[in-house]
């Protein structure tokens, strides 16, 4: 009986002894790893399982142990709410630490390249921009502004393949700042303000009504658009030009804006001559042509967007730049008028 009871003491203090070493092992095992000064970069790709996530940190060295580590996703009831993506974590860190980056989806940010299309810039000055940022080949950038090849926005619907434009989506590329993953090509930087064109649009409200109520197309408000862009520097003097256009469109006149010469010029001048106004044979001359131009001359603002679809009702028919450096204008409803706001502004400028 004693050698029984001596023989079950020492089988006891085995297994006490197994235990105790099965248990260090394990708590040793889900220790972090040892800390390192440089981090290491982990892709997980969307739909990874936890196993094979497990599997992929301890490759890495980030953990000692994948079979630990689902063990204790297990018991914390943790592993559902991973998100894929790259991760840079730092060597030392615990399984907490990994479990709440995971959940938090802290990816490491992709490089991004920024740059900012001003208001009122045309296809051509926008290419010249990103060209001399060394973000895009100027020839390729136009081409796909010409032609739209390759892009599948649903804007373009609404946008004519009218020969007689210049560049088929003149006015249709937002100016806006905009950030975009590095290595993005010219049909993505397109069409990514394509984007950004018709999501401004959509938060307009009421829009398509108040489109219809005018009895436009959208090339034809986004050409009106323009022209209030390049006419206009005082936001609220852009509903009244709008309501110019339009009563000059309605009386059947011409509508003589220099801006619709200047877009055909091939450098712009500081001053256009009565020569430039009447030889410069183009359907974009709105001093030779009735109507408005064939489309939009630049990128206008949505407040010119705003006004060219709710233009300010009037009686004017003229509008003249006042020459004291405010940009406004002054209005008139005849011709007659008109010619004394221009000594006016001619007077102004000897002040």
């Amino acid at each position: 009986m004693r050698k029984a009871l001596k023989w079950l003491a020492v089988l006891l203090l085995i297994v006490m002894i197994g235990a105790g070493a099965t248990g260090f092992y394990v708590y040793t095992s889900m220790l972090p790893v040892e800390a390192k000064e440089q981090p290491v970069k982990i892709t997980i790709e969307p739909g990874t399982g936890t196993a094979h996530i497990a599997k992929l940190l301890e490759n890495e060295g980030l953990i000692k142990n994948s079979f630990l580590f689902v063990s204790y996703l297990k018991w914390k009831s943790e592993g559902s709410r991973f998100q894929a993506g790259t991760y840079e974590m730092q060597p030392g860190i615990t399984y907490d630490e990994i479990i709440a980056k995971l959940n938090s989806g802290d990816v490491v940010k992709a490089e991004m390249i920024r740059f900012t299309i001003p208001e009122g810039f045309t296809v051509k000055q926008m290419a010249d921009k990103l060209a001399e940022e060394g973000l895009v080949d100027q020839a390729v950038f136009l081409k796909l502004a010409k032609d739209a090849a390759g892009l599948n926005d649903e804007l373009l619907s609404q946008i004519p393949t009218d020969e007689r434009l210049t560049y088929r989506l003149e006015g249709y590329l937002f100016p806006e700042t905009y950030e975009l993953k590095k290595g993005s090509n010219e049909q993505d930087i397109i069409a990514r303000m394509l984007q950004e064109t018709r999501t401004r649009i959509d938060k307009i409200p009421d829009f398509e009504q108040k489109l219809q109520a005018r009895s436009l197309t959208f090339n034809e408000l986004m050409t009106i658009a323009s022209l209030v862009e390049r006419e206009v520097v005082v936001d609220r003097e852009r509903p009244l030009v709008a309501g110019v256009i339009y009563n000059r469109l309605k009386d059947g006149m011409k509508l003589e804006i220099d801006a619709t010469v200047q877009y055909v010029l091939d450098k712009p001048k500081e001053r256009l001559l009565n020569a430039d106004l009447r030889s410069v044979d183009s359907p974009y001359n709105t001093y030779l042509y009735e109507g408005l131009p064939p489309g939009p001359i630049a990128a206008p603002s949505l407040k010119s967007i705003e006004a060219a679809l709710e233009p300010k009702a009037s009686d004017y028919l003229f509008y003249v730049t006042k020459k004291d450096g405010s940009g406004e204008h002054l209005f008139a409803k005849t011709y007659k008028e008109h010619l004394k706001n221009i000594e006016t502004s001619k007077a102004m400028a000897n002040q």
